[in-house]
């Protein structure tokens, strides 16, 4: 009778924990997750057709991205199956993880890649860039000192707001000794959207943007911006300066972009992408090789799932009712935001280049991993909200 009881208690548990799993996959938000896949796709589809003609063994690169996708899959999976409100207890740890990674890249572990000294070889061919990781340190550490309000009101307290503004300003500073001006504005974006969505009084937001400001002009005027940096600015400001020298990027992406037209040459068949007339076509200029091949209306299709993904999210902030999930989130949206409006951005002229991939599309490894283990701490927050409810 003992060994039923314990036999019938054994499978209850089992049997409740099952019921459990396959309530939270219900609870997964499910048009946020088919916008990420289909980009997932679209994106493979882009690095396949822009690397076929050069990569190693025709499929080396396509195959290495595939790989970079089920592992990001795999992190975005277990990320979701983290309570979100646990991570708030395990965020300075993520966050000195985060620094000692871009304290390896300053050190003579660091390798430099395409004028930028943001990465740590591994060998067989992978690489890893800690400042990709250091979004999500910087996002988590963030809500953390951010998501409790001073007693008796609803904003956080100084203190708080200053401890949060010195971790960032640690971890931008470091990222920008690599230099890595693209990631420091994207950190720079994650820091502001903190402060706002956290509540901060808006005369210190005012005093902060006016500091911020200041610190532009003077990075401009006592130059301190690589001259490759200044170059870029140049060629934003005045396209046609120097079109076989720092405007030719500029004039090719918008060469290839306009020869798609409306329904594209066809996947494959696009002969800007084949004749690698844009440099860097996988990664940071993905968005022409969409433009050339699928024209407008697939242009406009990838913006559109890109739509979904942080309309999802903003949804996912607003209905938590938890300070920290709420930041978390929203940070994660402008995150998304400004690094697609930068990327597409610069391939049609309304933005200066910068070496900021186009989220689940661009060809990558540790942006893929970090941008997907940031979706699963969308569908965290989503799911243990529902439940919390």
């Amino acid at each position: 009778m003992m060994a039923e009881r314990v036999l019938r208690s054994g499978q209850g548990g089992y049997g409740r924990r099952m019921a459990a799993a396959q309530s939270s996959l219900w609870r997964l938000d499910g048009l946020l997750l088919v916008a990420v896949v289909g980009l997932c796709v679209i994106g493979t589809l882009l690095v396949w057709s822009s690397t076929r003609t050069w990569a190693p063994g025709s499929t080396g690169l396509v195959k290495k991205h595939m790989l970079n996708l089920g592992i990001g899959l795999v992190l975005c999976a277990m990320t979701t199956a983290i309570d979100h409100r646990a991570m708030r207890a395990y965020a300075p740890l993520v966050y000195l993880v985060s620094l000692v990674g871009l304290g390896l890249v300053i050190s003579p572990l660091g390798a430099t890649i395409n004028g930028s000294h943001s990465w740590i070889l591994l060998g067989g061919g992978f690489a890893v860039q800690p400042s990709e990781f250091a979004k999500l340190g910087l996002l988590l550490i963030l809500a953390m000192l951010l998501a409790q309000p001073a007693e008796g009101s609803d904003r956080p307290r100084l203190f708080d707001v200053v401890l949060a503004l010195s971790v960032a300003a640690l971890t931008l500073g470091m990222v920008m000794l690599q230099p890595d001006l693209g990631t420091a504005l994207v950190l720079a974006v994650i820091t502001a959207a903190a402060l706002v969505i956290g509540g901060v009084r808006k005369r210190w937001i005012a005093l902060l943007s006016l500091v911020a400001a200041t610190a532009v002009f003077l990075v401009f005027r006592l130059q301190l911006l690589e001259p490759y940096q200044i170059a870029r600015f140049t060629a934003f400001l005045d396209p046609g300066v120097d079109p076989r020298g720092v405007g030719y990027n500029s004039t090719q992406s918008l060469i290839a972009i306009g020869s798609g037209q409306v329904f594209g040459k066809g996947w494959l068949h696009g002969g800007q992408t084949t004749g690698r007339f844009v440099p860097e076509q996988h990664t940071d200029f993905v968005f022409t090789v969409a433009g050339e091949e699928f024209g407008f209306l697939g242009s406009v299709a990838i913006v559109a799932l890109l739509g979904v993904v942080l309309l999802r999210g903003l949804r996912i902030a607003r209905q938590c009712d938890d300070r920290f999930g709420s930041l978390a989130a929203g940070m994660i949206v402008c995150w998304f935001a400004f690094q697609t409006f930068v990327n597409i951005g610069m391939t049609i002229g309304i933005m200066p280049i910068t070496g900021l991939p186009l989220p689940f599309v661009s060809y990558g490894g540790t942006a893929t991993f970090a941008n997907l283990m940031a979706v699963g701490l969308l569908q965290s927050i989503r799911i243990r909200e529902q439940t919390y409810n």
